[in-house]
Formats: structure tokens, C-alpha cells, sequence
């Protein structure tokens, strides 16, 4: 399975597809998704999963970044609906986020009449801009400039209280992630559908989402170095497997991982 560039978005079809996936990753790191994320999403496509990553370049306006995205999702869900492949535009649609990405998915399903069977959040972030942008602070732009995101954190969640449909969600926090706000979300989606949220807490960190196979070779003679290289290569793997694991679990209870 190759990845497939479709009008600037990256994409994944398996043989016989049971669901579509649309990715969208963290601010930065989300500009190059088939790169950035590769382990994970094709390890989705994988178990039947058509993953659409709509890459984006991170600017203020977070409302027109969601509209983008969306509408060039739709459009590649259209143009991948083929002879060959006819039946994907039918098939249910999850949303799966990380970071950023996440409150650009809540965007869509607050500000958008979409239909989605449901939507997956990774380590959700809201941070206002000095917060979000790495030395942002030392610049004193807020000083010269009144900058904020559109809409802003405190926005977002209103936004997110009184127009957000999609019902089924999944939030998955992970333990060593200092940036993260899952917590947050939770009891705010919570409120708005009390049995149709579900909170995972999992080892690892806000980078986790983004780790890759790492395979150590050892020498001719196993030495303490090699011992740590296995332990790093263990924890990587542990974390990275039991995320996808968890992800798979809930959009298929039944099948196996």
C-alpha cells in the first residue's frame, strides 16, 4: 500500500476498506503527515482504514484553517470515489486529531453540518499564542501587537459547548504530556453527551503520536549499550503500539488487533 498525493493531501486505500479516516496533526508538524505520522496511519490503513491527512500551514486564523480542510477533505473523498473504489464515499467517517488538530476537527463539527460516526482526540491543546508558539514570549510582539488565534481559547470552548454534533468521541491523554488539555475537553464534551465519551489515559508524551519504528542492531558482543538501546527501543514501541491499539479498539471493538 502507497501513499497517494490527491490535490495536496496524502492518502491510504486499502484493499477492501470498512471505514475512512480523515488526519489532522499538530501545528508545524502537521504540514508533512504521511512523513511526521507515517508508523501510525499506515498502521490504521492497515487493519481496513482509508486514512485521508489533510496537511495544513499553521497561520492565526484557525476558523479558515478548519473550512480549508474541510472542504479539501470532501473534495478528495469525492475524487478517490472511483470505478475502482466506488463505495468509499459511503463508508463511515471518523475524525482523528492530534494537538492542534484536534481543535480544528472540534471546529469542523461545531461550525460545519457534517456527519461523522465519530472523532478521535490525541493530546488536545487550546493554548492562547504566547503559549503555543515556541518564543513567542521573547519576542514581545503582544507588546507592539494585540495577537490572538481566531477563535481563541476561551472562544473555542464556547464554541465547542453550544455547537459541537458530533455524539461518539474518544479522548486520549497521555501521561508524560506537560501541554496537554485533554482533561479539559472531557468535561466539556462530557456534559453535552454523557455516555457517548470516552476518556483513555496511556504512557507516553505529546511526541508519542509521532514515533516510527527504531530497530538497534547490536554487535558481536551484547554490552551494557546494547541493553539500553533495547530498553529505549521497548518503551518507544510499548507506547506507540498501545496508542494504536487503543484507537483500533474503539472504532472496532470487535476486531482483531
Amino acid at each position: 500500500m502507497e501513499w497517494q498525493e490527491i490535490l495536496g493531501s496524502f492518502v491510504l486505500i486499502p484493499k477492501s476498506p470498512i471505514a475512512v479516516i480523515h488526519f489532522i496533526g499538530g501545528a508545524f508538524i502537521g504540514s508533512a503527515p504521511n512523513f511526521t505520522y507515517r508508523w501510525l496511519l499506515e498502521a490504521l490503513a492497515k487493519k481496513g482504514y482509508v486514512v485521508i491527512a489533510t496537511p495544513f500551514i499553521i497561520t492565526l486564523d484557525h476558523l479558515a484553517i478548519s473550512h480549508d480542510l474541510l472542504n479539501r477533505f470532501e473534495s478528495i473523498l469525492e475524487s478517490v470515489n472511483s470505478d475502482i473504489y466506488r463505495g468509499i464515499i459511503n463508508l463511515p467517517v471518523y475524525g482523528l486529531g492530534h494537538s492542534m488538530g484536534c481543535k480544528l476537527h472540534l471546529l469542523i463539527g461545531s461550525l460545519s453540518p457534517i456527519e461523522r460516526a465519530g472523532n478521535i482526540f490525541i493530546s488536545f491543546n487550546n493554548y492562547p499564542i504566547r503559549q503555543a508558539i515556541p518564543f513567542f514570549e521573547q519576542l514581545n510582539f503582544h507588546n507592539v501587537f494585540d495577537l490572538e488565534f481566531t477563535p481563541s481559547p476561551n472562544k473555542t470552548q464556547d464554541i465547542i459547548q453550544k455547537s459541537y454534533i458530533i455524539r461518539h468521541n474518544l479522548l486520549i491523554k497521555l501521561t508524560q504530556d506537560n501541554i496537554d488539555e485533554t482533561i479539559s475537553l472531557m468535561k466539556i464534551l462530557h456534559r453535552k453527551y454523557p455516555n457517548l465519551v470516552a476518556l483513555q489515559t496511556l504512557p507516553g508524551n505529546h511526541l508519542t503520536p509521532l514515533g516510527q519504528e527504531v530497530n538497534f542492531k547490536t554487535g558481536n558482543i551484547f554490552t551494557p549499550m546494547d541493553i539500553m538501546k533495547q530498553w529505549f527501543q521497548n518503551k518507544l514501541s510499548n507506547d506507540l503500539y498501545n496508542l494504536k491499539n487503543e484507537i483500533l479498539r474503539w472504532l472496532n471493538p470487535g476486531q482483531i488487533i
